[in-house]
C-alpha cells in the first residue's frame, strides 16, 4: 500500500515537471516569434540589430521601426492574446462547457455595440477652425470598454436573481449577442459610406490602434484578473468534477461561477476594447494547452496564456507579410486559422 501510493506520487511530480518544461518551452517559442515580429516588416531588420535597437542602440531607423511601430505591435499581441485565453480558459470552467469564450456572454458583440455607437451618434469634435474631426480612438475605445461590460452586468444580475446554472448564463449570453447584434445593423443601416467604413474597419481588428497609455492599462486589468484567476485556481480543478462535487469539497459554486465570469468579461472587455474584435483565440488557446498539460488549471492557466500570446503573434505576423505591405485584418487571419483547427479538435474529442 504504502509502495503504490510513493508510486504515485512520483508520477505526480514528474508529471508537474514534465508540464513545466513544456510551459518553458512554449514561452521559448513564444519570445522566438516575438524575436521574428520585430525584424519583419516594410524593411527588414536581421535579429541582432532588433535586439540592439530594442535598447535604444543602433541606426535611427531602425531604433524608430523597432521601438515606435514593432514593439507596440507586439505588446499588444502578448497581452491581448494572453487576456483572451485567460479569459475563455475561466469561463469554460467556471460555465462547464468546453466551448466557452468572450461570445458566449455577449462581450464581444457589446463591444462592437458600443464601437457603433462611438463612431457613428457621438457628436464630432470640432476644431479652432471650425472643422469637424472624427471620434478619437480613445473613445471609441471607452464606449466599446461601457458595451462590454454592460454585457456582463446583465449576466451578473441574472446570476443575483438565482438563474445562475452555466445553461443559464450561455443562454443569457446568446440572447445579449442577439440583441447587441441587432441594434448595431440598425444603427449602421442608417449610417453613411464613410462612417460605415470606419466601423467595419474597427471590426477588423488591429494591433497598431492602441497608445502606449491604453497598453499600460490592458497590461494592468490583465495582471488583477490574472492574480484572480491563478489564486482560484484550485477552484476551477474542483468544477471539474461538477459543481454538486465541487460543492462538497467546500467550494462556494455559485460565488465561483458568478466572480470568474465578471472577471473574465472584464479581462476579455478591456482586450477587445482595444484591439477589436479577435476571434477564436479565447476558444482555441486553451484547447490546444490541454492538449499539451493536462486540465489541471495550476498548469492550464500559464500555458493558455502563453499559447494565446503566440497565437495572436503569429497571426499578427502573417497578416503583415502575407501581402507586404498591406496589413490584412487580424481578425480575419485569427478567424481563418481558428475555425479549422477547431474543427479538428472537435473531430478528434469525437473520434475519443
Amino acid at each position: 500500500m504504502l509502495d503504490n501510493t510513493l508510486s504515485i506520487a512520483q508520477e505526480a511530480r514528474q508529471r508537474e515537471r514534465r508540464n513545466w518544461w513544456v510551459i518553458g518551452g512554449i514561452i521559448v517559442i513564444g519570445l522566438l516569434i516575438a524575436l521574428l515580429a520585430l525584424c519583419s516588416g516594410a524593411m527588414a531588420i536581421n535579429p541582432l540589430e532588433s535586439i540592439v535597437a530594442l535598447f535604444g542602440q543602433g541606426e535611427l531607423q531602425n531604433v524608430t521601426a523597432v521601438q515606435t511601430i514593432r514593439l507596440p505591435r507586439v505588446l499588444t499581441a502578448i497581452i491581448a492574446g494572453a487576456g483572451l485565453a485567460l479569459a475563455g480558459a475561466v469561463l469554460q470552467s467556471v460555465l462547464e462547457n468546453p466551448l466557452a469564450s468572450a461570445s458566449t456572454v455577449g462581450i464581444s458583440q457589446g463591444a462592437v455595440f458600443g464601437a457603433t455607437i462611438a463612431i457613428l451618434l457621438i457628436v464630432p469634435a470640432v476644431t479652432e477652425n471650425g472643422s469637424a474631426t472624427s471620434v478619437g480612438l480613445g473613445t471609441v475605445a471607452l464606449f466599446a470598454f461601457a458595451g462590454a461590460l454592460v454585457s456582463c452586468l446583465v449576466v451578473l444580475l441574472f446570476s443575483r436573481l438565482g438563474i445562475a446554472s452555466p445553461e443559464s448564463i450561455i443562454l443569457v449570453g446568446v440572447a445579449l449577442s442577439s440583441l447587441w447584434a441587432g441594434a448595431s445593423t440598425i444603427i449602421q443601416y442608417f449610417a453613411d459610406d464613410l462612417e460605415l467604413t470606419k466601423v467595419i474597419f474597427w471590426q477588423f481588428g488591429d494591433l497598431g490602434r492602441a497608445t502606449q497609455p491604453q497598453i499600460a492599462l490592458m497590461a494592468g486589468i490583465g495582471l488583477v484578473c490574472a492574480l484572480y484567476f491563478f489564486a482560484n485556481r484550485w477552484n476551477y480543478n474542483a468544477l471539474l468534477n461538477g459543481g454538486d462535487a465541487a460543492g462538497g469539497l467546500g467550494v462556494n459554486v455559485q460565488r465561483t461561477r458568478i466572480l470568474g465570469v465578471v472577471m473574465a468579461s472584464l479581462m476579455a472587455a478591456a482586450m477587445v476594447s482595444f484591439v477589436g474584435l479577435i476571434s477564436f483565440i479565447g476558444l482555441i488557446a486553451p484547447h490546444i494547452s490541454r492538449r499539451l498539460v493536462g486540465n489541471d488549471y495550476r498548469f492550464l492557466l500559464p500555458a493558455s496564456a502563453v499559447s494565446g500570446s503566440i497565437i495572436l503573434l503569429a497571426s499578427d505576423l502573417l497578416a503583415r507579410m502575407v501581402i507586404s505591405p498591406v496589413i490584412l485584418p487580424i481578425g480575419a487571419i485569427t478567424s481563418f486559422l481558428g475555425a479549422p483547427l477547431f474543427l479538428y479538435l472537435l473531430f478528434r474529442g469525437y473520434k475519443r
